[in-house]
């Protein structure tokens, strides 16, 4: 079993209901040990605080304090599909051309038809997992600020860097996905009325100003070389704020452009980290062992024994199988299959299937199946459309890995080198030219994948670039948004828009809606535009 850091067996921790968010009104927070009366009454040491703050790892990683969905930490919210990681798959993958679903569950085949509206459970349950994951770290931000003075010190410090760098992460995937949003910080008291709403441009000066400036928590953070696995980082930091700088102009409706400011931080990742050229390099990243992948910068953990859920890497792996087919089943390295989630022929299309080592997509047959058609005609059969084979429950080598196949050990990338090094390539390019450590860059990550090195690169090769190397990695949508891909006829693929041939959809849609229920129990709010 892969070797699990404190920060995550603690997850399961005693303290009080006082984690709610005021951003969230009308969810009820679950309390971890409702025997517990207030946290004062457990932070008592530093290891307490310590204990704390793996909540707001574990809020990353698990939707409930024990077991994959017993009582979950927000009530309303399934524990399967309200996950951390399955919710932003929901709404970063399923709406593009990477990700199709058969399933029939509630809402779900409107988040790939681009149809959604303001009471879709899955919007609802990203909004809420976000805003419980800000509740989260602006509690510990304030209970570690105010602890008494013998808590004090670099310790305490590293830990607020820390939940701050997290909920920043958290207002990341806000801004991204929602635009103008409720605003809490640690100076926000718990259960005051509702948060007032902050415009996406603010919100993204903010993040930047937070992240980097004269009192950001990068520095506060320590470098990757001295972090131990799972935790945020300097580079984490980093990341963070190049993919800020990369999508200003959408985050500030064009009042900002930082191409510059992008190809300098993507620069810093390139220049200390390197790809991961080992034997099966790529795939490693998304092994079983990938949390021992140099590649790695951030991930979500997951383990078969400690870390038990129905979303993450669980669901992306679960979701490409076949129920029934042990064959199947077990060239993934799990016990089990859901039978859902499948690709579309136009994102496939963009492979040269021949050469590129990262097309990793099976038809079924040979495992046994009758092949899957590669077009989806009809999107509620799974046989229609191909399987990812990229997220695996074995190791790198292709060994078992130390669970039993239930529950995967393989962690989630969040943020890794290769990401940085098509950052680069793109910002450099957007900025008057790419340069030539920017087509060094895009030509290691082709040269990784056994393609050749080229000498040109358009704009149009970095979008179909950055799908190649970080499909499902929960980047697509923002990348075909930022491409001016997302709602228009440009770029069509089926089912976009509700029908086979795909067609174009409103603006609307580059942006989800606040959830109606966040606007009727929060009078500051107002809804997105189109809504």
């Amino acid at each position: 079993m892969k070797r699990i850091n404190t920060i995550l067996t603690a997850i399961a921790v005693s303290v009080a209901a006082m984690f709610s968010t005021s951003c969230v009104q009308d969810l009820n927070v679950t309390p971890i040990d409702p025997n517990i009366q207030t946290p004062d009454q457990v932070l008592n040491s530093i290891e307490a605080y310590q204990q704390l703050l793996a909540k707001c790892y574990g809020g990353l990683s698990v939707s409930a304090s024990e077991g994959p969905d017993s009582s979950p930490d927000i009530d309303g919210i399934d524990g399967g599909y309200g996950q951390y990681m399955r919710a932003l798959f929901h709404l970063q993958e399923l709406p593009t051309d990477e990700a199709s679903v058969c399933w029939n569950d509630q809402t779900i085949k409107s988040l790939h038809g681009l149809s959604w509206t303001t009471s879709d459970v899955f919007v609802t349950a990203m909004f809420s997992r976000i805003y419980y994951q800000i509740g989260l770290c602006n509690e510990f931000i304030r209970r570690g600020q105010a602890a008494p003075e013998e808590f004090q010190g670099e310790e305490m410090d590293y830990m607020i860097a820390q939940a701050r760098a997290l909920r920043a992460l958290s207002y990341y995937h806000a801004v991204d996905l929602f635009g103008n949003v409720p605003f809490a910080t640690e100076e926000n008291s718990v259960g005051a009325t509702g948060p007032e709403q902050i415009k996406r441009p603010d919100l993204y000066a903010w993040l930047v100003e937070e992240i980097a400036g004269e009192n950001g928590f990068r520095e506060d953070l320590l470098p990757i070389s001295q972090t131990e696995y799972g935790r945020v980082s300097q580079e984490f930091a980093t990341m963070l704020l190049a993919k800020l700088y990369l999508n200003a102009e959408v985050f500030t409706d064009g009042q900002v452009s930082a191409w510059a400011e992008c190809a300098e931080e993507s620069a810093r990742i390139v220049n200390t980290m390197s790809l991961n050229n080992g034997e099966n390099g790529y795939q490693w990243n998304f092994s079983a062992d990938n949390n021992l992948s140099p590649e790695i910068i951030f991930a979500v953990q997951s383990d078969a024994t400690n870390i038990q859920t129905y979303g993450s890497t669980n669901f992306v792996i679960k979701g490409s199988i076949v129920s029934g087919n042990p064959t199947w089943q077990g060239a993934l390295g799990t016990n089990d299959g859901w039978g859902g989630l499948v690709v579309t022929p136009q994102f496939l299309d963009l492979f040269d299937e021949s050469a590129d080592k990262r097309f990793l997509f099976t038809d079924g047959s040979e495992f046994g199946e009758e092949a899957h058609s590669r077009e989806i005609t009809d999107n509620s059969n799974f046989a229609c459309g191909w399987c990812q084979m990229k997220f695996t429950n074995l190791k790198h080598d292709g060994t078992p890995a130390d669970g039993q196949g239930s529950y995967p050990d393989t962690d989630y990338p969040i943020f890794r080198a290769a990401d940085a090094y098509l950052m680069l390539a793109e910002a450099q390019l957007r900025n008057g030219g790419i340069q030539q450590n920017g087509l060094d860059a895009y030509n290691a990550v082709r040269e990784r994948a056994g393609l050749s090195p080229v000498s040109t690169v358009t704009l149009d090769d970095i979008i179909d670039e950055r799908g190649r190397e970080l499909y499902w990695e929960n980047m697509r949508r923002q990348d075909l948004i930022r491409f001016g891909l997302l709602t228009t006829s440009t770029y069509l693929w089926d089912w976009k828009g509700g029908s086979y041939e795909g067609n174009a959809v409103d603006d609307r849609y580059n942006l989800y809606p606040i959830p109606t229920t966040e606007i009727n129990s929060n009078s500051q709010l107002e809804q997105n535009p189109g809504y």
